[in-house]
């Protein structure tokens, strides 16, 4: 299980399941919404996810058509995305997460869009979009 929260801690949730691979996206839009070089993001299940506390403090944001940015509206914490739909799909903020990880990032997205005052060192594959 990993438990995760806010930076006001408000906004708890537990995950009872794996989290996907880690995937670090360098596209505009999640370089603003996040404030930084690029979003740290792993797909979980979302019936593994559960929220402990803070429904009442849950924002919701659609970035773009059908894509959904959940953050807290005390604090501002990012805390996951999600696509609705028959095949629902959520990505989990790992910095929110309180549970240490082992895992180390397994992809760049949308690299050739990524902020020129930060370099990467790392064996990564990446991309310049999104790969099929």
């Amino acid at each position: 299980m990993y438990q995760g929260s806010c930076l006001c801690g408000k906004v708890k949730y537990e995950i009872h399941g794996e989290l996907g691979p880690i995937g670090l996206c360098h596209c505009s839009r999640c370089r603003k919404a996040n404030g930084t070089a690029f979003l740290a993001a792993a797909q979980v299940n979302p019936d593994e996810f559960k929220l402990v506390s803070g429904q009442e403090c849950l924002g919701d944001y659609e970035s773009s058509a059908g894509v959904h940015r959940v953050f807290c509206k005390h604090c501002g914490s990012p805390l996951f995305s999600r696509r609705p739909g028959p095949a629902v799909v959520m990505r989990l903020r790992i910095g929110t997460l309180d549970t240490p990880l082992q895992a180390k990032a397994q992809s760049h997205i949308f690299f050739a869009d990524r902020a020129p005052w930060f370099e990467f060192q790392d064996d990564a594959p990446k991309y310049a979009q999104r790969p099929m």
